[in-house]
Order: structure tokens, then sequence, then C-alpha cells
């Protein structure tokens, strides 16, 4: 039976609204005078930025060692929607990928490389930071709906991106937490770093501070090249040219329908249908934000609404957001804090046909594709329409905290909950397909509850050294759970109930009838986690010049084998501060430090299968649908789990971190340089080896997968032209992170295993590409070679002309996977940005640069585009024709003309002749601000007012020959079906009194 620890949601739920009306009451009832002001500012000054970091983050006394720290005074002037799209080359050693312009889609980010091998979309979730909301640790969706999937595209549900629950305009700043030193007190959470990020405080001067951002603008509509038949008809006619008898398409029975009759206007006519596809988007933003108190109470509320606009699709997402923040001192020993966010997320999605079909699980007749006539496009529109998609996320997060002082000690409690839930109706008419209509439900949530304690005592040993000791408890719950039915063929299209629901005890009931019973699927899940963790920590502190913390933590997972439940995990952190040693009376520099780290923590398995050892699942049906199984006409309690068997005693994976760096910072002219070095060993990761297929399984879970990334981070800025003038000054940085890795070790001593068309080699990086090595075509038979009577083949199928040369790596004369190599790699070894601000007077400008460096893209849209043979008579994802795909894309120049019909498929996407260099450059934003301060400071009572103007996405140099090289899959591959990341122009302001 699987241990789980107790789960008191409803009584921390209740807690936590008996004490917000406490202090509420409190915050009502007391007047400042009760005690001093110098002991109420020493009070809240040290408490209220300790009192919820404290459990997750190390102390003022401790060593900070690369921590990142991003100041966002600025953020609001980006308009973006999400933490991801303005993180992008803020901080060394942190890559953000976002594989679509869709607006609200889900993107992600990773620190210091991946860890984990990526095989589909669940396995980016493994490779993701911990986020943490003024000390709230916040909980994602989780990828384990993916189980029950037919296509590894969009997850079921809203799909929403969760973070953009943060209004940007609220933030103070930013911290990217990459070391041990800083991540370790987060406990395994945090094995894949921490982005930290703290909102803007309340003030304490007995004053109301009101401050009003909003900006408008929109998303530009690119301008692109549209094709009609007669073009495809060309491009086609050059292939019939070289490789049939006479040279003419209608002597193949297979050519498409919809292409035969050059008279058909709806495919030859007009190809005017980007007109009703690609929009100028609209954006707008406003945010209010009044706070007020004295140091012994004060508040903070805000409210915030967002609307970003995609370039096509009519997709668009908005956001409503309200945040509310109390700080109450009613004693000088006792202290309370509360603050509460809520947000609602709302988007209209794309109306791709890939996504439809995905999340159908239902492959249509694909013979007659969309045509590119807008006359038609607009019918098309039309009957989508008929339907509905709704699709929208509820996101409530907050915290109480209490905190007891007396002399040195002091003594937190804290209770943490973070919960959202996501919903998505949606009925299409059966128009759509094939006189099928369909209708389809989904409801779940994600919630976490934290509870710690924390106790904390700075000791002062004498003149010149300090101890500061500090021990936790944390108890963590989490819970993920989903509902979800779909169901084909409704009684007629005026019928869009989804309580896809029957009712056997009204025979006549309208849900009962509205779908036939055996056409409809119902899915439902729920896993849980729980966590405990407890750590010591003490931090000796020698003249301010040498410091020293050791963290030992002990967690238990509910998620962890019985047999290896816990794990115990120990950091050290050194800082030498060369500056206090060497330079103390030396004036040129601000600052010169050393650091170090090693450490450990623990890695979380995702899914709770591992903890309940060997199970089993079976999958069944003829309909091509993941179902529930069953036995003799009864369901079957089964757990959709397909990662193979699981054994016992797998033991907790972990990852050993070394870290060395140092930091100084000038006086003049503000220079500073920040440089780390890094390796990062994961170990004991578990990994599906192919294997016990006699067992009905295709794969065995199995321990004993490392993964080393090694890198090192650069940061360096300042002053090119400094404040020796008053009214001009230029300010630049850059920062630089260089990542590598490599797969050290296998299950089972392995040296190399194929998972998925994808293979690991120990030695290698995890991130490479498969493929074969173009050398070439064969122009006439007699050019294949022959070896001991042997023609040269490709698995067993004879090579002939127009067909490609692809190398024999091994020289037996056949090509095979065994002649595959593994080349490039989808994570960028370089990844970084250039910051440059000018100020004149008033003015300021900023231009901001965002680059990735020895990155490779597969440009699968191009594979697609040339295999039409393959994919025109096939029925899967490969030959789903966006209305897109009447548009010109790519270079067709470089590309040989092989030989379509070939047995051999001389143009399938793993090749290198597909694969090519992602490596670019992109003006990512460039803004123009003016401060009326000056002008109108007067009357608003010393407040500021700015007003700017933005553009981002302005341009982008690469060599790759695609759309967009940011525009890939999570496999670094381009499917050429995603939205275009939008050029957006906007103007705005920001208030302060």
């Amino acid at each position: 039976m699987k241990e789980k620890f107790p789960t008191p949601y409803n009584v921390g739920i209740v807690a936590f609204i008996f004490m917000s009306l406490l202090q509420l009451q409190l915050f009502a009832s007391h007047k400042d005078g009760y005690i001093n002001r110098s002991s109420k500012l020493r009070l809240l000054q040290d408490t209220v930025p300790k009192l919820l970091d404290s459990v997750f983050e190390l102390n003022f006394k401790s060593v900070r060692i690369n921590s990142v720290q991003k100041p966002v005074a600025d953020i609001e002037t980006s308009g973006n929607a999400t933490i991801h799209q303005f993180l992008k080359g803020e901080a060394a050693g942190l890559y953000v990928t976002e594989r679509s312009g869709e607006p609200g889609t889900p993107n992600s980010m990773f620190i210091r490389g991946i860890s984990t091998p990526i095989f589909s979309h669940k396995d980016v979730y493994h490779n993701q930071p911990l986020v943490v909301l003024d000390g709230i640790p916040l909980v994602g969706t989780h990828p384990f709906s993916y189980m029950i999937q037919a296509y590894d595209l969009d997850r079921i549900g809203p799909e929403n991106n969760l973070l953009s629950n943060i209004d940007l305009s609220n933030i103070e700043s930013i911290e990217v937490l990459k070391d041990m030193a800083n991540t370790a007190v987060y406990g395994p959470m945090a094995a894949n770093g921490v982005i930290k990020i703290t909102s803007k405080k309340s003030v304490t001067d007995n004053k109301k501070r009101i401050s009003l951002h909003s900006f408008v603008g929109v998303s530009a509509r690119p301008q692109v090249t549209t094709i009609n038949g007669d073009y495809e008809n060309r491009f086609r006619q050059q292939f019939y040219d070289l490789y049939t008898t006479s040279g003419r398409y209608n002597d193949d029975d297979t050519y498409p329908v919809y292409l035969s009759d050059s008279l058909n206007n709806r495919y030859y006519g007009p190809s005017n249908w980007s007109d009703s596809y690609y929009n100028n988007g609209l954006n707008y933003g406003v945010n209010a934000n009044i706070s007020g108190g004295g140091s012994r109470s004060n508040f903070q509320f805000s409210l915030g609404s967002l609307q970003n606009a995609g370039i096509a699709d009519d997709a668009k997402f908005q956001k409503y957001n309200a945040r509310f923040q109390l700080d109450l001192q009613p004693l000088k020993w006792l202290f309370f804090h509360t603050s509460i966010n809520g947000t609602r997320l709302n988007r209209d999605r794309n109306r791709n046909l890939r996504n439809r079909y995905a999340m159908m699980a239902y492959l249509p007749d694909l013979s007659a594709p969309l045509a590119p006539n807008k006359e038609t496009y607009d019918a098309y529109l039309l009957e989508q329409d008929k339907g509905f998609d709704n699709n929208f996320s509820n996101i409530l997060d907050g915290n109480v905290g209490i905190s007891v002082q007396s002399g040195k000690f002091q003594l937190k409690s804290t209770l943490v909950a973070d919960y959202n839930e996501g919903f998505r109706d949606l009925f299409y008419a059966r128009t759509l397909m094939e006189e099928n209509s369909f209708a389809a439900n989904y409801y779940g949530y994600n919630q976490r509850l934290v509870f710690n304690n924390v106790a904390l005592y700075d000791w002062k040993l004498n003149d010149h050294s300090s101890l500061f000791l500090e021990g936790a408890s944390i108890l963590q719950w989490d819970t993920h759970k989903y509902n979800y039915a779909y169901a084909y063929k409704g009684v007629n299209d005026f019928i869009k109930i989804n309580l896809l629901r029957f009712d056997d005890t009204h025979a006549d009931h309208l849900i009962s009838r509205a779908f036939p019973r055996q056409l409809v699927y119902k899915f439902l899940d729920r896993t849980r986690h729980n966590l405990v963790s407890f750590y010591s920590r003490g931090t000796y502190n020698l003249q301010d010049k040498y410091t020293a913390s050791l963290l030992l933590r002990y967690d238990g997972s509910s998620n962890a084998q019985p047999t290896e439940r816990w794990l115990f995990t120990p950091t050290l952190a050194l800082g030498w501060n060369l500056k206090n040693e060497f330079l103390q009376d030396n004036s040129l520099y601000e600052s010169f430090k050393i650091r170090a780290s090693a450490g450990r923590l623990g890695v979380l398995n995702l899914y709770d299968n591992v903890a309940q050892g060997p199970n089993y699942t079976a999958q069944i049906g003829y309909t091509g649908n993941v179902i529930v199984p069953g036995y003799n006409a009864f369901a079957g309690l089964v757990r959709p789990y397909e990662d193979g068997w699981i054994g016992y005693d797998m033991p907790w994976a972990y990852t050993d971190q070394l870290n060395v760096g140092f930091d100084f910072q000038l006086s003049k002219r503000r220079i500073y340089f920040s440089l780390d070095a890094y390796v990062k060993h994961t170990k004991n990761q578990p990994l599906g080896i192919p294997s016990l297929a006699e067992y009905g399984y295709a794969y065995n879970l199995a321990s004993g997968m490392d993964v080393k990334n090694t890198g090192i981070e650069v940061s360096v800025g300042g002053d090119i032209i400094g404040n020796t003038n008053r009214d001009f000054r230029w300010n630049s940085g850059i920062n630089l992170g260089f990542n590598n890795n490599k797969l050290t070790a296998l299950p089972g001593g392995l040296d190399e295993v194929v998972i998925h068309d994808r293979k690991l080699k120990v030695g290698e990086r995890i991130d490479a590409f498969w493929v074969l090595e173009n050398q070439g075509m064969f122009h006439a038979d007699a050019e294949v070679p022959q070896v001991n009577g042997v023609t040269k083949n490709y698995n067993g199928i004879t090579f002939k002309a127009g067909d490609p040369i692809w190398a024999d790596q091994n020289g037996d004369n056949r090509i095979s996977s065994e002649d595959r190599v593994m080349q490039g790699n989808f994570i960028p070894k370089v990844a970084g940005s250039w910051q440059n601000n000018f100020f004149y007077r008033n003015f300021d400008l900023k231009a901001s640069f965002y680059f990735n460096l020895g990155r490779n893209i597969l440009n699968q849209e191009m594979s697609d585009r040339f295999n039409f043979i393959n994919n025109e008579n096939a029925n899967n994802m490969n030959s789903v024709k966006e209305i897109t795909y009447w548009e010109k894309r790519g270079d067709y120049g470089r590309y040989p003309l092989y030989n379509p019909w070939s047995a051999v498929n001389a143009y399938q996407a793993t090749q290198d002749l597909f694969l090519e260099n992602g490596s670019f450059l992109k003006l990512r934003q460039v803004s123009l601000g003016y401060n009326l301060s000056d002008i109108v400071g007067a009357s608003l009572d010393g407040g500021n007012l700015y007003i700017y103007l933005a553009a981002n996405n302005l341009f982008t140099l690469s060599k790759y020959s695609g759309r967009d090289p940011e525009v890939a899959n999570y496999m670094g591959i381009d499917q050429g079906h995603n939205m275009l990341l939008p050029r957006t122009y906007l103007m705005g302001f920001k208030l302060n009194f």
C-alpha cells in the first residue's frame, strides 16, 4: 500500500482565513504609539524580508553565491504577459524557449542546461525550475494527463501559461538562483534552479501611495507570400518531369484530385486566404496600486487587467488580477503578514487542424485540404463559429505568517496555499468532421499547501565574529486532478450541452440521448505528492572577511519507494571578501569577492508510479483512441502509465553541483564583472529501457542514468560614458551563459540505447539529433555501388537513380540505423543578451538584444513539403495541411530533387539535409521614454510621471532558412504550424504620487 502523509488541507484553509480576519481586526483597531518608532522600524526592516523567505532563502548573514538579481523597474514597458517572455537573456545561465507566438501558451525555462533527455512534452516538466513568488513555491500543471493522449501536442484542458498570474507591474525584483548556496534551502523542488520573484512592498511613512500604469499597442500582421494550386502544381511538375516516363502527372492515379482540375477556382483562383487568417491584434494593459500605513501596520492593494492578441486566427489572451498585502505589528515582539493574489486567465485558442484532430483523437479524410481562396476559407470559419471553445483558468495563492522575536531569537510559522483550476468546454459541428459532431469537457486543478516553522538565533560571539543558526521543518502537500470526457456524433448540432453524463433514471432526459453511449469516452485521475523536510544551517562570519555556511537537510517524499523514502543532503558554501581583506582603503573597488559552494539535492519523481513498484496497464480497443481497459464488459481499475515495468529498490535521483565564482565592482563608472564556473552532475535518474516485451511492456523503468552539465557564466557591464557629462550617459551590459551536457552513464551499464527514434550514447550530448548524413544523389542506377555481389541498399531496399547517397558509417554497403550519427544539438551552447541604455536629461533610450549560439533546428516543415507523395496518401499528422500550407516559406533551391516515389523515403526528416544552423541574434526590444516629473512634479505632490514608446521583436539575424529560429518545438523541430512571435508596438505611461 502506498504510504501517504496526513493531508490537513481543510484545516490549513480554516487557519488561513481565521488568521487573516484576526489581522484585519488588529489593523482596524490599533493605532500607532504603543512602541517606540526605532524599535518598530528595526523589526520591520529585519523581520519582514525574512518572514517568508527564510524558509526558502539564504538570509542576510549567508553567502549569496551566484544569485543574479535583476531589478525590474522598467519591466512594465515590455508589454509582456508572462515572466518567461521578460526573462529571455536577462540572466546568464537561464535559457527560455518560446515555441509559439500564440499569446498565453506555456513556455519553458532551463537553468544550467537540461539534466534529463526530452522525448516528449512531459519530459520538459522534469527540467523546469521552481518559481517562488513572495515565499510561495508555485505549483504548476502536472503532466500526468499526457498518459491518456493519443498525440503528443497540446495537453488536454486549457493549457494556459499559469505563470501569467504574476502581474509584471507588481514586481519589485527577480532573482535567478542557480548554485547550491542559494537553492539548497528550497530542497528537492529546486534541483533545476529557482526563479525568485519579489513583489513591491508597502510604504511605512504614514502616507498613501498611488501608482497607475497603462499601455496600449498592437501586434503587427506579418507580410507573407501566398501560393495557390497552380504554384503547387508547378512545384510538383519538376519531379514528374524527372521521374515519370511521360512527364505527365495525370499518368499517376495517386495525383490529388484538388490539384487535377486547373479550372477549380477554389484552389487555382486568388490565394487571398491570408486576409481572413492574419490580423493586427490589440494589446492593452492597466494596473492600479494603492498602499499606505505606518511602521506598525501597512497595506497594499492592486488591480490589473491585460490583453495580448496574436497575429492570426483571432487568438488572444486576457487576464484579470487582484492582489492584497497586509503587515501588522501589534506588539514589538510580534509580527503578522498576509498576502493574497487572485487571477483569471482567458484564452481564445488557435483553430489549427492539428491541434483539433489531436484533441479529438480522430483523423478525418485528408484528401481535400483547406482551399486558399478567401471566400471558401470564410465559409469554413462560419462552420467553426457554429461551435464554441471556452477556455479559462482561475488561480489563487496566498500566505499568512506570524513571527515572534525575543532578543536574538526568532520563531516563525508560515502557511502557504497555491491553487489553480482549469476549464475547457468545446463543441464542433458535424460539418467540420465528416458529419460527426464532437463535444468535450475538462475540469482539473492543482493545489499546494505548505506549512513551515523556522527558528533563528543571531549569536554575536565577539567583536569580530558572529554565528547565525537556523533550523526548520517543512510540510508540503500537493494534489493534481482532472476529469475529462469527450463524445462523438451528437443527435444534432443544436444540442451543444457538454455534460457528458447519462441519467438512467430518466429515460427521456435530454443528456442521456445527446450522444450515443458507446461513443462517449470518460477519464479521471488524481495524483498526490507529500514532502516532509527538515534542515539546519549555521553561518559563521569572521571580521566581515570570511564566511562559511553549512546546511544539512533530510527530505522524505511519498513518490519515492518505501525502502528509499528518505534522503540526506549537505551543502557547504564559502566566501572571501577581498575588498575588506586587501583593498579596504582603495576607493577604486566598490566590492570584490570570491565564493565557492558544493552540495547535493534530491530530485523528485513527478509520478507516483515509482512508489507503487510493479504495476500493470493494458491498452485495448479498435478505435485508435486511448480508452479505459475492461474485462468482460467491466471497467478495469488500472493506472494510465505506459512508462514501463517498474522494479523494486529504486533509489532517489540526486544532483551534485560544484560552483566557483568571483564578483567585483568598481566605483568609477559602476563597472561590474561576475564569473561563475560550475559542474552539475545529476545521477541515479530513471530511464525507460526497451525490454521485457514478452511481458506486455515496451520499456523497463530502471535507475542509473547520469547526466553532467558543465559551464561558465559571465556578466559584465557599466557606464561606457559615465557621469562626467551630466546630460548624457550610456550604460551597457552583457550576459553570457556557456553550457555543455554529456551523458555519463546508462542503467545497467549500457553504452547506448535507442528510445522513440532518438539515441542516447554515453559520452555524447543528450539533446543531439540522430540523423543520416547526406553525401549527394545517385544520378543513375549504375552509380549505386556493389560489394561482394550485394547492391547498396536501405534496410533491404536497393538504391536507384534519384535516391540520396547516405554515408555508410560502418562500411557494410547497407544503410540502416547503424549508420545514423549523433549530430548537432537543440539546447544552445551559448545563450545571452546585450543591453544598452542611453540617458539624455529626462530622455532615455533602451535597446535589448537576445541571442542563441551553437544551436540546431530540424526543419520538418521543408521535409513535409518535399515528401508530398508519402504525405498525400497517408493518414497521419504529417499529412495534415493547415491553411498556412498555401504560404511560400523557406528556400526550395537548397534541396536536391530526389525521387519522392522511392521506397527509401528520400525526404524523411531525420537526415542532416534538413538539419540547419539555428543560431540567431534578435533585437528584442527598443523603448524611448521621457520623465515628466520636472514639469508635473509639483502638482503630483512629489510624484512622477513617465511616458514611453516601445517595440518588440523588431528583427532577427540568422542563417536559418525557416520563418523564425525561435519557433521550434521542445526537441528543436520546426513543424511549421506554430504561430510566429509577433512584432509589437506600444505606448504607455507610469504615474506615481
